[in-house]
Order: structure tokens, then C-alpha cells, then sequence
């Protein structure tokens, strides 16, 4: 399937969107609308033709559970509602916890590498077939961006996706600005994964700036889209045609102008190269000794992942010991990463607790976040702050705190928490940190 060049349709950027030459498709982050009201924008640009896209960000097929059933419902609605010819998301666990570990359920609000073991695989591909099952359109997963490695892996990136899409057919929705984070981060190298790939099964290619920090590459999709992130793309073109290529920007949205060059610039580079060879896996494809068995995951598989994960997301969000094998210096930045990552998302699901609060709304939403894991969404996270503050009786400014309680009292309850429930949710948070 043919789409061609497109952009990832965002509301700050509805309008331009619709004026840039040359866009083919959109994608939409599939959480962020609601089948029944679609903005008006993307009811527009149907009309026109244009296809559309879910992305989803939040069903965790990476993850040790099996894929949420109301999740791929929602996900399959928004696929017919849109009139999409496929869906994407990604390869990643984005919660912890839960039954198998005998532990409250832990969401990282990000999404987390699956360590590249035979396991992990496993549980994989046997979620990915229940989503199959699920959805009414085909499915193409995409590789993610990581700062942190998990230790003792026994597949390469490009290894993993071939015995991914091997044993499930499922499509791949190859990040090259991902590639790119991965080599500057960790050391792998994005030509030897693009050798790896089965790249006939792509189904698209995603494109993003970032920066580098201090020997990081933050992947951050604010900023430009940079000529290493080109060459990976104008790479991909030598071995493969992509079908569509589009281009991600979340954040400190640009001029149009800016936007269009960037799609040119995509388009030149998608254009330009030796004529593509459709080399795929190969001789070079999974190396070492390969399971026999291909059928659904054992329970003790799914047991040790959701160990694994918990243990690592519980030293990323809620300050345990770094789980053996880890580098404790990436676990803090990553750590760090996700509670900066939480006060911005959080400031804009709610922007009357930064105005509220003022310029000591994000140390005091950081101070939070150090002893309050999220639990269940941004939303709720947003309510549970309000809260603390005004259990500890702040802001101190009286007119702040007498805003702040009626914002929490309109979403959360008819009035603050009375003493006693204070006392028993301080109690409880006092146990959670221990």
C-alpha cells in the first residue's frame, strides 16, 4: 500500500497542516481523539482524501500481561471511525506490576525498551497476535527509542524485529530518527540494523529531530529534523522503496515554511539513491540458537518478564535500587526524564495547576513525582497532585489554595479530603516509599 509523504497531524498545527503542499496522509496519536467528535480539521482533510493514521502510544505489547481488551477496542473504533487501512504502535512495555508480580501496577507515562531475549519474544509475539485478533485493520509496530540497555540480551535490534515479524507477520514501522538515538545512546549501529530488517515487511518510516546533550541524544520531536537522521533514511532507500515516509513533530511547532522545507527535504532524500534492492533479513538475519518452539508464550516466560520490568520500572519511578546488570548513571537520567516528561504532560491535560501555581508549579510537581509513582494516566495524576498539596496546606498563598480547591473539587469530589481520609492516604503513601 502506497501512501507517500505525510505529517503527524497535531491540533497546534491543524491549520498549516492542511495548507502544506505535497501531504498524502496523517497519523494521529489514536488515545488523543474521540471517534464520535473528531475535530473538525480531520473531518476536513477526510473529505479531501486524505488517509489517516492511529498511532497508538499506551497498549504495551512489550509488556509481561497480555494487551488490554477495552485498550484494542478503543484502538479498533478509532481505526473505523477514521476509515484507516492499518494501525500502528510500538514495541515497548509502558506499565509494570500487577498480578504476576503481587505488586501495585506502576505506569512509566513512557515508553521502555523489551529487553531482546528469546523470552521477551515470546510474550511478544503472543500479544501482538491477540491484537491481531482484535483489530479490524492490519498491524505495524514500531521500534522505540532507548537510553537504557538491558543486560545479558541474546539478539541484536535488527534480529529481534526479523524473529518478530517472522513468526507474526505483523508490519514494522521503522523510526530512522530512533535508529539514530540507539546508536548515539547505546552503540548500535543503524546500518548493520537496516542489514538485519526484514524491510520488504515496512509498512512506513517515521522521521524526528532531536539534540544531543552532553553525549545523549534526547529524541525529543521539537526539534529539527538533522542530516545523521537523513542519511539513516536515504540508507533505508538504498535496500527498500518505503511506502510512506512522515514526519513527527510534538512540540515547539515551527512555521509552516519550516515544516514544508522539512517535508522537502524528506521528499528529496526518499528520491535520491541507488535503486532500492529489497534485501531482507537474510544471511544475515538471527544468529545463535534459535527456539524450536513457536507457539504462545509459557506462563514462566511471562512470570520472569514481569519481574524484569517491575523491578526496572519501580528503580526508574519510584526510587528503588537499581535492578542488577543496569547502569545506575542511565537509570538517573532516565529517571529524571520521565518526571520532566510528566510535569510538562500533566501542564498541559491541566494547564490551571501551572497557572495557578505559577513559577513553583514544576519543583513542586518534581518533589511529588519523587514519592508518587503514576498509577493511572496523567489525568488521575494531575488530581493526585492537586491533592498532596493540599493535604501539606499548600500553596501557601491563601487565594492560590482556595483556586486550587474548587479546580480539585469540580474533578475530583464535592469537597477536599476530610482529616481522617488525609490520615490514611498519608499513611498508605508512607508505606508505598518504603
Amino acid at each position: 500500500m502506497e501512501l507517500g509523504i505525510g505529517i503527524g497531524w497535531r491540533p497546534e498545527i491543524a491549520d498549516a497542516v492542511e495548507e502544506l503542499p505535497g501531504v498524502d496522509w496523517v497519523e494521529v496519536v489514536a488515545e488523543n481523539i474521540c471517534p464520535g467528535h473528531l475535530p473538525a480539521a480531520l473531518t476536513r482533510l477526510r473529505s479531501r482524501g486524505t488517509r489517516i493514521i492511529p498511532h497508538g502510544v499506551s497498549l504495551g505489547l512489550g509488556g509481561a500481561d497480555r494487551p488490554s481488551e477495552q485498550r484494542l477496542a478503543d484502538l479498533a473504533e478509532r481505526a473505523t471511525a477514521l476509515g484507516a487501512p492499518l494501525v500502528t504502535e510500538h514495541i515497548a512495555f509502558v506499565r509494570a506490576g500487577g498480578v504476576l508480580t503481587a505488586s501495585p501496577q506502576l505506569e512509566a507515562g513512557h515508553l521502555l525498551p523489551v529487553p531482546r531475549t528469546w523470552d521477551a519474544l515470546k510474550v511478544l509475539c503472543e500479544n501482538v497476535r491477540i491484537a491481531q485478533d482484535s483489530l479490524p485493520v492490519p498491524l505495524a509496530l514500531e521500534n522505540i527509542a532507548a537510553l537504557i540497555s538491558w543486560p545479558d540480551e541474546e539478539l541484536t535490534e535488527g534480529q529481534f524485529l526479523a524473529e518478530l515479524v517472522d513468526r507474526t507477520g505483523v508490519g514494522l514501522l521503522i523510526d530512522v530518527a530512533n535508529l539514530h538515538t540507539n546508536h548515539v545512546n547505546r552503540g548500535e549501529h543503524p546500518v548493520k540494523a537496516l542489514d538485519e530488517l526484514p524491510v520488504e515487511a515496512i509498512a512506513y518510516v517515521h522521521v524526528a529531530g532531536g539534540i544531543e546533550r552532553d553525549g545523549i541524544w534526547h529524541d525529543t520531536h521539537a526539534h529539527p529534523v538533522t542530516q545523521p537522521v537523513l542519511d539513516i533514511l536515504s540508507a533505508l532507500r538504498d535496500r527498500v522503496t518505503p511506502p510512506g515516509v512522515l514526519l513527527e513533530r510534538d512540540d515547539d511547532f515551527p512555521p509552516a515554511e519550516e515544516l514544508a522545507a522539512e517535508l522537502t527535504a524528506i521528499r528529496t532524500t526518499v528520491g535520491v539513491g541507488t535503486a532500492p534492492v529489497h534485501r531482507g533479513a537474510g544471511s544475515n538475519g538471527p544468529g545463535g540458537a534459535r527456539p524450536q518452539e513457536r507457539g504462545g508464550a509459557d506462563p514462566g516466560a511471562r512470570e520472569r518478564l514481569a519481574l524484569g520490568q517491575a523491578a526496572l520500572l519501580s528503580a526508574l519511578v519510584a526510587g528503588t535500587p537499581t535492578p542488577e546488570g543496569f547502569d545506575s548513571r542511565r537509570l538517573r537520567v532516565q529517571s529524571r526524564a520521565l518526571a520532566a516528561k510528566r510535569a510538562d504532560v500533566v501542564a498541559k491535560v491541566a494547564p490551571e495547576l501551572p497557572e495557578i501555581l505559577g513559577s513553583g508549579y514544576r519543583d513542586a510537581f518534581l518533589a511529588y513525582a519523587k514519592s508518587r509513582p503514576m498509577r493511572a494516566g496523567y489525568r488521575r495524576d494531575a488530581l493526585d497532585f492537586a491533592e498532596q498539596l493540599l493535604i501539606a496546606g499548600r500553596p501557601e498563598d491563601e487565594t492560590a489554595r482556595g483556586l486550587l480547591t474548587r479546580w480539585w473539587e469540580e474533578r475530583a469530589a464535592p469537597h477536599p479530603p476530610r482529616r481522617a481520609t488525609r490520615l490514611v492516604r498519608a499513611a498508605r503513601a508512607a508505606l508505598t516509599r518504603r
